[in-house]
C-alpha cells in the first residue's frame, strides 16, 4: 500500500511485544475446549449470514431491510472474511439493487453495507470492483432521495473510494459527486435545492476524508479557487457541527499546501503570462486575501462568546477545535491525540491521521474498535500495531445479545444447526445398519 505508507510514514506505531507467555495442560485444555466453542459460534454466525444475504432476495422492503441491519452487525462487529471472500459479489450486487428499489431506509442500510465491505476486504482487486460497480448506482441515486440516503450514500462513496480509489481520476470523479451533493451542475431543467446544515456537514467530512488519500494533487486553480471561497464562507454559517467540518477541511487543504502552490506560482507568473485565464497578479492577490480572510475567521471563531441557547458542549469543541486550526496557521503545529484501543493506543500528530481518525470512528460506531484491533488494512492506515495479549476463551467471548441471537432454542441459527446435527445422525445411523446386514450376511 505504497501510496498511503508514503503519507502517513509519520504515524506512532505501538509496539507489539507481549508482557508474557504462560502455558500448562490445564490452559491448553481450557483452550481445546474453547475450539470448539469457537468452531460452533462461527459456523452459526455464517448460517445467520447465509440466511440474511439469501432474504435479500426478498420481495418484501422490511424482509431486506432486516437482512442489511443483521449484515451490518456482523461486519462491523466481526471480521467476517470468509464469508466475505465467498460471496462478495453477491453481496455487492444486492445491496447495489436494495439502493436502487428500496425505500430511503433501506438504501441507507445497503449503502453502510457496502461501505463495510470494503474496509473487510482490504486494498485490492475487489475493493477497486467495489468501487467501479457501485459509482453509477450511488451518482443515479444522489440526485433524488431523502436527507438520511444522501447522507449514508455520500459516507459508502468516501468509505469505498478511500479503500479502492488508486486512480487519480477515480479519486477527483468521487470528489466532484459529493460537491454536486450541495452544489449541483444546472441545467435548463434542473432546480437548486438548499441543502440542510446536516448534508452539507456530512458532505465536507466526506470530502476531506477522500482528499487524505490524494498524494499528488491535480490542481486546477479555477476548481480550487471555488471550493475554498465555498468553504470559507461555510464558516459563517450558523451550525456549529459544519463551522467544525469546514475548519478542519481547510487546515487539510493547508497542510497540503494548496495555496502556497498557487501563490508560487502565480508569483513565478507575474512576468504578463497568464495563468489558467487569470492575471498572475490578481490571482495572487486573490490568494493573500481568501488566506486572510480564513485566518480572521479562524480567530474569530477560536474566541466565540456564543449565543442565547447555545449548547456550552458545542460551543468548546468548537473554540477548542479552531484554536488547534489557528495554532497551525500561524505556528506550523498540528495537534496530537491518543485513542485508547483495548490495551493500545492509537496516536495520531497530522490533521490528515486526526481526519481519517474521526470518520471511521464515526462510520464503524461501535465496531471501531474491532477493526483497529483485527482489521490489517487499517492497521496500514495508520502504521497501528495492536498488542497480541488476547487469550483465545476471551478473545471469542460473546456478549448477551450474540448468546440471544445464536444460543436460544428458538433462534434460526440454533434450528439450522440442529437440522444439520439431525441429518448427519441419519447418516451415520444408515451406515451403521448396513455395516450390521453385512456383518450378519457373513
Amino acid at each position: 500500500m505504497g501510496r498511503r505508507k508514503t503519507q502517513r510514514k509519520n504515524s506512532l506505531a505501538v509496539d507489539s511485544d507481549d508482557d508474557s507467555s504462560v502455558s500448562s495442560s490445564s490452559t491448553m485444555r481450557s483452550d481445546r475446549m474453547s475450539v470448539v466453542g469457537v468452531e460452533d459460534f462461527q459456523f452459526d454466525k455464517d448460517t445467520l449470514l447465509d440466511q440474511a444475504l439469501d432474504d435479500l432476495y426478498e420481495k418484501r422492503g422490511s424482509t431486506r431491510e432486516k437482512a442489511l441491519a443483521s449484515i451490518i452487525e456482523n461486519l462491523s462487529n466481526n471480521l467476517q472474511h470468509q464469508f466475505v471472500e465467498k460471496k462478495f459479489a453477491t453481496l455487492l450486487h444486492q445491496c447495489l439493487n436494495s439502493i436502487k428499489k428500496g425505500s430511503s431506509k433501506e438504501i441507507s442500510l445497503a449503502s453502510r453495507a457496502i461501505g463495510l465491505l470494503a474496509l473487510t476486504v482490504g486494498e485490492g482487486d475487489n475493493a477497486r470492483e467495489i468501487l467501479t460497480e457501485s459509482i453509477p448506482t450511488i451518482s443515479q441515486t444522489l440526485r433524488s432521495g431523502s436527507e438520511s440516503s444522501k447522507i449514508s450514500l455520500v459516507e459508502c462513496l468516501a468509505v469505498i473510494t478511500f479503500v479502492g480509489g488508486n486512480d487519480m481520476e477515480e479519486i477527483e470523479r468521487s470528489l466532484q459527486l459529493m460537491w454536486q451533493v450541495v452544489i449541483p451542475k444546472l441545467g435548463p431543467n434542473v432546480v437548486a435545492v438548499r441543502q440542510s446544515a446536516t448534508i452539507i456537514g456530512a458532505m465536507v467530512s466526506a470530502w476531506s476524508f477522500v482528499l487524505t488519500t490524494m498524494n499528488g494533487l491535480k490542481l486546477n486553480s479555477k476548481d480550487w479557487q471555488e471550493s475554498i471561497s465555498y468553504l470559507s464562507s461555510l464558516l459563517d454559517k450558523d451550525d456549529r457541527a459544519v463551522r467544525i467540518a469546514t475548519g478542519e477541511a481547510l487546515a487539510l487543504i493547508f497542510e497540503r499546501g494548496v495555496l502556497e502552490k498557487f501563490s508560487a506560482e502565480a508569483k513565478g507568473s507575474i512576468d504578463g503570462s497568464t495563468l489558467e485565464g487569470s492575471k498572475p497578479r490578481e490571482w495572487f492577490m486573490h490568494i493573500q486575501g481568501l488566506k486572510g480572510k480564513i485566518l480572521n475567521q479562524v480567530k474569530s471563531l477560536s474566541m466565540e462568546a456564543g449565543g442565547k441557547g447555545s449548547a456550552k458542549k458545542d460551543l468548546n469543541s468548537q473554540r477548542n477545535t479552531f484554536k488547534d486550526i489557528l495554532e497551525f496557521l500561524e505556528d506550523g503545529y498540528c495537534p496530537e491525540t491518543s485513542t485508547k484501543i483495548g490495551g493500545d493506543l492509537l496516536q495520531t500528530s497530522t490533521w490528515t491521521q486526526l481526519i481519517q481518525l474521526n470518520f471511521l470512528k464515526h462510520f464503524l460506531g461501535g465496531g471501531f474498535v474491532k477493526h483497529m484491533q483485527e482489521n490489517e488494512f487499517l492497521h496500514d492506515v495508520f502504521g497501528f500495531t495492536p498488542k497480541k495479549k488476547f487469550l483465545l476463551d476471551s478473545e471469542h467471548r460473546i456478549s448477551s445479545t450474540e448468546k440471544r441471537m445464536f444460543k436460544s432454542p428458538n433462534s434460526f441459527a440454533n434450528k439450522a444447526r440442529t437440522q444439520l446435527l439431525n441429518k448427519n445422525r441419519m447418516l451415520a445411523e444408515g451406515r451403521n445398519i448396513g455395516h450390521y446386514a453385512v456383518n450378519v450376511g457373513d
